[in-house]
C-alpha cells in the first residue's frame, strides 16, 4: 500500500460506468446493473493500481445546493427534472440508473468501504473538506470532473487528481505541476488559480456563464499575471494600465456574476461531513455473506470477484 487517502467522486464514477458499459448487463429480474458493475470494477482498479491505505466514497447529499442557487439561479438549472421546494431538486437521471444507486450503496456497506456526505452539499464539497483536513498522507481524488482540479496542492501533504474523464485505461495523474503546465497557471498556486480561471471562463454544463469575451487562455493569462481573481478585479477597478480597457469593461459588465461566482465555483472545504465508518481499506469484506447474496441477486459475478481479489488481505 502507498499509505495514501483515496477520495472517490462516486456519482461521477458511476455515471461514467453507466454510459461506458452495455445496458445488456442485467440481473435475473431484468434490472440493469452496468453502473454497479462498472463502479465495482473501478474500485478494484483503484485498489490494484493505486494501492491506497484509506478510501472514502463521497456522495451528493444535495447535487444542487441552495447556497449556490441562491447566489446563481442558473447553476445546474438545465439538469433539474423536478423542483421540490422543500428539499433537494430532483436531478434528471436515466430511469435505469436510479435503481442502481441503492445497490451500489448496499455493496459498499457489505464490503466495509467508508462513505461520506454532508447535508446540503455536493460530493465535491465533501471531497474538498476531507482533503483539506488531511495533513499527513498524500491525497488522491478520483474523478471524471475537472472542477476538482482546484484541490491540487503540494503541502501540508500533496494532493493530486486521478482524472478518469477518458476511462481508467487513460487515467491521468495530475498534481500542481501538471495543472500548471496544462493551463499555463502558476505552479505554486495551481489549485486556487484553476478555480479563479474557471470563474472567468465559465462552464455551460454547470450553468456558469463566465465573463463574456474572456476565454480560458485569456483568463489563465490574467490570473497568472495578477496572482488571483481578487487582485485582478482590484487592479481593474483602480484603472491599472496593465488591464486593457476592453478587459476592464468586460469585467465591469460581469460585476454581478463575479461577485457571487467564486462561492459557487469553489468547493466548500468547511462542509459538515458525516462519514459511515473508518476509512481504512478493509482487508476482507465486512459481511461476506451479504456480499455473496448481492452478487447472486444482482448478477455481479466477475465484478465482485475482482473487487474481492483487490482487497489487501486477499
Amino acid at each position: 500500500m502507498t499509505g495514501s487517502l483515496a477520495l472517490l467522486d462516486s456519482a461521477s464514477l458511476y455515471f461514467r460506468s453507466f454510459f461506458a458499459l452495455p445496458d445488456s448487463m442485467r440481473a435475473a429480474d431484468g434490472t440493469q446493473v452496468n453502473a454497479v458493475r462498472g463502479f465495482a470494477d473501478t474500485i478494484a482498479r483503484i485498489l490494484t493500481d493505486r494501492r491506497p491505505a484509506r478510501l472514502v466514497c463521497c456522495l451528493d447529499a444535495d447535487w444542487r445546493p441552495k447556497f449556490r442557487t441562491d447566489l446563481l439561479p442558473s447553476y445546474k438549472a438545465h439538469r433539474v427534472a423536478e423542483e421540490t421546494g422543500s428539499g433537494p431538486d430532483v436531478e434528471e437521471v436515466p430511469d435505469t440508473l436510479t435503481p442502481q444507486v441503492p445497490i451500489i450503496l448496499d455493496l459498499l456497506e457489505a464490503f466495509g468501504f467508508a462513505t461520506a456526505e454532508a447535508a446540503g452539499y455536493e460530493a465535491d464539497d465533501v471531497i474538498g473538506a476531507l482533503a483539506t483536513r488531511e495533513k499527513t498522507v498524500p491525497v488522491e481524488v478520483i474523478t471524471g470532473d475537472r472542477d476538482l482540479f482546484q484541490l491540487v496542492r503540494t503541502e501540508p501533504s500533496p494532493a493530486s487528481v486521478i482524472y478518469v474523464g477518458k476511462g481508467w485505461a487513460k487515467a491521468e495523474v495530475l498534481g500542481p505541476a501538471e495543472i500548471a503546465e496544462r493551463y499555463s497557471l502558476p505552479r505554486e498556486t495551481a489549485g486556487p488559480a484553476y478555480a479563479d480561471m474557471s470563474v472567468m471562463r465559465g462552464d455551460p454544463s454547470d450553468g456558469l456563464p463566465g465573463v463574456a469575451g474572456i476565454g480560458e487562455k485569456t483568463a489563465a493569462k490574467l490570473i497568472t499575471q495578477f496572482g488571483s481573481l481578487d487582485a485582478l478585479l482590484e487592479a481593474a477597478a483602480a484603472g491599472d494600465s496593465r488591464v486593457p480597457l476592453k478587459t476592464r469593461l468586460r469585467l465591469s459588465d460581469a460585476a454581478g456574476y463575479l461577485a457571487v461566482a467564486p462561492t459557487v465555483v469553489r468547493v466548500a472545504v468547511d462542509a459538515p461531513v458525516e462519514q459511515s465508518g473508518p476509512d481504512t481499506v478493509p482487508a476482507a469484506p465486512a459481511d461476506p455473506e451479504r456480499v455473496a447474496e448481492l452478487a447472486e441477486r444482482w448478477n455481479l459475478g466477475n465484478s465482485v470477484e475482482r473487487l474481492l481479489k483487490a482487497l489487501p488481505g486477499a
